[in-house]
């Protein structure tokens, strides 16, 4: 409502001053023809009287009956019977009104054009000062939006001002919740180490008295709850934002055959092997250690659903990306399971024993803070197909 009266408010005032200066004009312009006319009839008179002096008195009846408004049109139209128009006696007339014209439509439409001009530079003014505001929302700088008078855009402003407000609460909250849910990890992470170390040091003794399986399956649950351990301060690291990762150039070459070597003694267990050719000269910017760390996370899973097979590598570098895909010969994943892969503590129908459903998790966490993505899904021709991607910029 409030635009809409400035509107009615600006024009009102240009039509009002418009009037003002039409009505100036015509009362000038009246004042000019009474005095032109004044002049004409006192030549006409003059000159009459010069030839005939007789006639002074039916002159003065003449205009005095003229003057009084009883006769204000001649009976007979003696000029245009004499050979004379309208035009012989109002040519310069017509230039002067042409002039008083203009001077009362010209100020008219200057002011409207300044009135048009004022309101636009207002409302460009608005919007690049609401938009200087939304860009210190993004980059975290804003301060408090002060109300700047009641005009067309107050409402957009008062919106814009409780979703930012919003935004803010909503971002803090989140942030208390993630720094909450890693304190939580990490608390569940050191209770974890506390009993295995009791429990690895009572296998210890039992291995001295009494020898057997028992003891090595129980160590073999230890090494699983130690690992889980491990996992779970990582993530409460990740999730803090105090995990570093390093920015260096690494070679892909290097980086896979140093992530199949860890795995080495796993892959003689299972009956499993792992081909990675060399494909030429090709880099990413990483953290070698925790890169590293993902691509063992992805060969391993590769490993557990594919025993006594081969998991294939292959890489290739284009101006946008380094590409890795990881694939094995297995069953693959089922359908319902593609869209929970990479989720924490999620395990798929057909998960190995072993599994805690933590490190498919991991490598996503560490490859997209690493300006990358990671995406699995089924070969047509069968087996399960990882494909990472590092962009260049």
């Amino acid at each position: 409502m409030s635009g809409r009266k400035n509107i009615f408010v600006t024009v009102g005032f240009v039509c009002a001053v418009s009037l003002i200066v039409s009505a100036a004009s015509v009362l000038l312009v009246s004042f000019y023809y009474s005095r032109f006319q004044f002049d004409l009839l006192n030549a006409v008179c003059g000159k009459v009287l010069e030839r005939a002096p007789e006639t002074r008195g039916l002159i003065a009846a003449a205009l005095k009956e003229y003057s009084a408004g009883a006769a204000t049109k001649a009976d007979e139209d003696i000029l245009t019977a004499l050979g004379y128009r309208i035009s012989d006696f109002s040519g310069l007339p017509v230039r002067q009104n042409m002039l008083f014209a203009a001077a009362g439509l010209l100020p008219g439409v200057f002011l409207f054009i300044a009135a048009f001009l004022y309101r636009n530079r207002q409302e460009a003014m608005r919007i690049q000062a609401l938009t200087d505001y939304l860009e210190q929302v993004n980059t975290g700088k804003a301060v408090i939006l002060s109300p700047a008078g009641e005009d067309d855009f107050s409402k957009l402003e008062d919106e814009i001002y409780k979703t930012v407000t919003y935004l803010y609460y909503t971002r803090e909250m989140a942030v208390r919740a993630r720094d909450g849910y890693a304190e939580n990890l990490s608390n569940i992470a050191h209770q974890i180490k506390t009993p295995i170390t009791a429990i690895s040091l009572s296998v210890q003794m039992m291995r001295q008295d009494m020898g057997g399986k028992y003891p090595e399956q129980v160590e073999k649950q230890l090494s699983r709850l130690m690992h889980l351990e491990e996992t779970l301060l990582v993530l409460s690291r990740m999730d803090a934002g105090t995990l570093t990762l390093k920015k260096e150039e690494v070679d892909v070459y290097t980086l896979l055959v140093l992530a199949a070597d860890n795995l080495q003694e796993l892959f003689a267990d299972t009956g499993s092997r792992v081909d990675i050719p060399e494909l030429g000269e090709a880099a990413v910017i990483a953290d070698l250690d925790w890169t590293m760390e993902a691509v063992i996370n992805v060969l391993k899973n590769c490993m557990e659903h594919n025993a006594g097979g081969t998991v294939y590598c292959s890489y290739a570098q284009n101006p946008l990306c380094t590409e890795i895909l990881i694939w094995d010969e297995g069953k693959g994943f089922e359908k319902e399971d593609i869209p929970h892969l990479f989720e924490r503590f999620y395990r798929g129908k057909n998960a190995g024993e072993g599994g805690i459903g933590i490190g498919l998790s991991l490598a996503r966490e560490i490859i997209e803070r690493q300006n990358g993505t990671i995406r699995a899904r089924n070969r047509p021709d069968g087996g399960a197909l990882f494909e990472i991607r590092f962009y260049s910029h």
